[in-house]
């Protein structure tokens, strides 16, 4: 069975930062792109970050917003991915999703709450 587990938020203040956790099973992650979503109160869910395949080298990538301050990464061994999530800012507030699509079935998370406030 699939599950994608995320854990790590919480309230944080202006600057300050978060490690997110995606604890994925009944799959190998490293086999394929996983993706880091955020959706804040009455707006859409946006893609924060993605990181390729092992295959594919890891590659990463973010949104304009996030660069420089995210940082997504993965341990295969835990079969684990992560945000580090530095110099947060108000509007980062959000529910953070990870996600994954393999065999044209899309995995979603439950999400966990990252608050930024002062």
């Amino acid at each position: 069975q699939v599950q994608l587990v995320e854990s790590g938020g919480g309230l944080v203040h202006p600057g300050g930062s978060l490690r997110l956790s995606c604890v994925v099973s009944g799959f190998t992650s490293g086999a394929y792109p996983m993706m880091w979503y955020r959706q804040a109160p009455v707006k859409e869910r946006k893609l924060v970050s993605t990181i390729s395949s092992v295959d594919a080298g890891d590659t990463k990538t973010y949104a304009d917003s996030m660069k420089g301050r995210f940082t997504i990464s993965r341990d295969n061994a835990k079969n684990t991915l992560y945000l580090q999530m530095n110099s947060l800012k108000y509007e980062d507030t959000a529910v953070y999703y990870c996600y994954t699509r393999r065999f044209l079935t899309d995995y979603w998370g439950q999400g966990t709450q990252v608050t930024v406030s002062s």
